[in-house]
């Protein structure tokens, strides 16, 4: 089972000034540290609008600037929203081909649409059309990477002549495609299509047993939606590790309440005024237990607590295990020392024993992916003149 650290950069009201430079500062600091660790996998967010929950609007930024202050560490957007509006397809392509190109190799493509009204309805998005818009643009992209020109693209909520999307990623034939995924039916399309489900759910071993059974069972008659199929399913858990538990609780708990709280505000039941609502306040004065909230401390504690825990994740089937650590006011300091306690006192059995299960797991998909590849549809082409030319335009 593989390990990956995630960032919503969020920040608490009431804001002082430099504290978003302090942040995202501390958070390559924290990216930095989890790269020497050996940490698998980080994830960044993209999200707009919601303020104290996600500061984290231009990710690629972000995944770019990591990507120069690491070396092993996989670079995941997790996610990059697709409906056309967020961000244009050919856009999106040539974004992850760099980052691609820039981190040698490491991008993982998460991908999204958000629920969020606060984001749709500040980029005019119709929630009714969000999933197709999301699945008719990664489809476009996936050809983008590899068609060579890219033969145009006419669809309901996007069109494209004949152009040569450039550059082309390093990952070949295109870098492992996610989806978000915050309920089984998601789970569902995600295995459907041939790509990562990263469950955002924050889900109980028992719970990620049957998510795992449901995504693989799926999976084997997949119709691909990429030019290549991700067979991997990771899921989301509070993290916070001290050798004393009532440490941990302490440094980490409040941070996970308020980022269900946060979450809640800006999905389930939040009136928001922009610049105006103050959710920190709201929550101390308030606190509410969100639904899983019971499992969002599954990975707060000791490191023999922690073992217990990811070994029934393990035991589960999971492929990837997300800490969330960055979380409301959680200290910098705190974040950084539980990483050094986990790396060296829990994660050393997970890697010795992931080498041996990847190798039996890629064995044991072979055929089954080859199958699926096989069913893959061609794609809709629109019809051009051969060969297609584009008459420069006279200067002014």
């Amino acid at each position: 089972m593989k390990f990956g650290t995630f960032y919503e950069h969020q920040l608490p009201r009431p804001w002082k000034e430099g504290q978003e430079v302090k942040l995202f500062q501390q958070a390559l600091d924290q990216v930095e540290l989890a790269d020497r660790l050996g940490i698998d996998h980080m994830w960044e967010v993209e999200h707009h609008f919601l303020e104290e929950y996600a500061h984290s609007s231009a990710p690629e930024i972000f995944l770019a600037a990591c990507s120069q202050r690491t070396k092993q560490i996989r670079l995941g957007h997790g996610i990059t929203l697709l409906p056309p509006a967020y961000n244009h397809p050919a856009r999106v392509a040539e974004r992850i081909a760099t980052l691609d190109i820039v981190s040698n190799g490491r991008v993982e493509f998460g991908t999204g649409e958000s629920s969020a009204e606060l984001e749709l309805g500040g980029f005019l998005i119709p929630r009714a059309d969000k999933r197709e818009m999301w699945r008719e643009s990664l489809g476009a992209i996936t050809r983008m990477f590899t068609e060579d020109p890219f033969q145009g693209h006419e669809g309901k909520y996007f069109k494209m002549p004949v152009r040569n999307v450039v550059p082309k990623p390093v990952q070949k034939p295109h870098p492992p495609l996610w989806v978000a995924c915050s309920r089984r039916e998601t789970i569902h399309l995600a295995a459907e299509l041939g790509i990562g489900a990263l469950s955002f759910a924050f889900v109980s071993p028992e719970e990620a047993r049957q998510w795992v059974n449901d995504y693989y069972t799926t999976l084997a008659d997949c119709v691909p939606i990429g030019a290549a199929i991700n067979p991997n399913i990771a899921i989301v858990t509070g993290f916070m590790c001290d050798n004393d538990a009532e440490r941990a609780k302490m440094a980490g708990v409040e941070g996970l309440k308020f980022f269900f709280y946060a979450l809640g505000h800006h999905y389930v039941f939040g009136r928001h005024e922009p610049g105006k609502t103050d959710i920190w306040k709201n929550f101390k004065a308030n606190p509410i237990t969100m639904p899983g909230m019971e499992s969002v401390n599954a990975c707060v504690g000791t490191p023999d607590q922690l073992r217990k825990t990811l070994r029934d994740y393990e035991e589960a089937g999971v492929d990837q295990v997300i800490f969330v650590s960055q979380a409301g006011n959680n200290k910098h300091e705190d974040i950084c020392s539980s990483l050094n306690l986990f790396a060296e006192k829990v994660m050393p059995e997970f890697k010795e024993r992931e080498e041996k299960r990847a190798k039996a797991k890629a064995e044991r998909m072979a055929p089954i992916l080859e199958k699926a590849m096989k069913r893959k549809p061609a794609p809709k082409i629109p019809p051009h003149e051969e060969p297609f030319i584009v008459q420069a335009g006279m200067l002014p």
